[in-house]
């Protein structure tokens, strides 16, 4: 006789525990969830904000978001999709990209909050860390404002890896070039070295501006130029070159410096041309019904004589 273990007796089974929807679905870490929102108790009213970046299979969408008991907030919102009024057509789930969504997201909440002229931010992008000290604090930007701290908040992931060159730290760079106040290190930033402990900052600039894209495409235009034809259509059809890459991000970095507002949103107008249908009575139904078999007879018959 065979005798067989029991790896999960009835006692797992029994104070097995099933996890939240959210996080059986990948959607929500709540252990990181917590970390980010829980607030001190003797601060009331001062919610922890969260710099939520999200990634679709089209575009990035950041978020600055914060907390209540029955539910976030959202204070302002960004996504890639609006770059095209920025000048930018093609490319929206980059790592550029990424930067310039960020960028746009931190000019619009500095904006609603009446900060944009106080924390301008980083306006020569160089891929480093820029951090202040003030009274034993640390704060990631230039200057910090007397009257005025500058608006702070924190990184939320979700459930994506944080791996060294992803292109959440991409969206972050670009919400602390903005002017705000995001806590972070080189370590995770392309360019960095971790057996070395160096940081490039060049290396990271390049892909802030589309470097990385721009070779691939130079690659490509020489080895395969079909495949090229048809992996760069987007680009090819805006007269978007490799060696003018870098020219159009910084052009799109000043002009949503310039108006970093959302777009006005379009009135809904319904077509009242439109007229739904009445519906058909039963005699009128038995009708129709009987007409597609009288067809449908029809037509075998021609086959049988056929």
């Amino acid at each position: 006789m065979v005798f067989v273990k029991c790896q999960k007796s009835r006692a797992y089974f029994s104070r097995y525990q099933v996890k939240f929807r959210r996080r059986r679905e990948g959607k929500t870490d709540y252990r990181q969830r917590k970390r980010l929102c829980c607030q001190d108790k003797n601060k009331y009213q001062s919610p922890k904000y969260r710099l939520v970046v999200r990634f679709t299979n089209k575009q990035v969408i950041c978020q600055i978001v914060y907390a209540l008991i029955d539910g976030d907030r959202v204070m302002t919102q960004a996504s890639s999709a609006e770059l095209p009024r920025y000048g930018l057509p093609c490319g929206l789930k980059n790592y550029a990209a990424a930067y310039c969504t960020g960028l746009l997201c931190a000019r619009r909440l500095l904006q609603k909050v009446g900060l944009d002229d106080t924390y301008e931010g980083n306006k020569e992008v160089d891929g480093e860390v820029v951090t202040t000290e003030v009274d034993k604090k640390k704060f990631y930007v230039d200057e910090v404002d007397e009257d005025k701290r500058p608006f702070r908040a924190l990184l939320d992931v979700g459930c994506k890896p944080t791996t060294t060159g992803c292109r959440i730290f991409g969206a972050l760079k670009g919400a602390a070039d903005g002017g705000l106040d995001v806590p972070h290190s080189n370590k995770r930033f392309p360019g960095y070295d971790r057996e070395a402990k160096e940081y490039d900052a060049d290396m990271h600039r390049e892909r802030i501006f589309g470097g990385h894209v721009g070779e691939y495409m130079e690659y490509l235009e020489e080895e395969d130029n079909q495949k090229y034809q048809e992996h760069f259509a987007a680009y090819i059809a805006a007269d978007i070159e490799f060696g003018s890459l870098e020219e159009k991000y910084e052009e799109v970095h000043e002009a949503i410096r310039e108006d970093p507002s959302p777009s006005e949103k379009k009135a809904f107008t319904p077509d009242k041309s439109f007229k739904k249908k009445g519906k058909l009575t039963n005699d009128e139904r038995r009708a129709r019904v009987n007409e597609k078999k009288e067809a449908k007879k029809a037509e075998l018959e021609e086959e049988d004589d056929e």
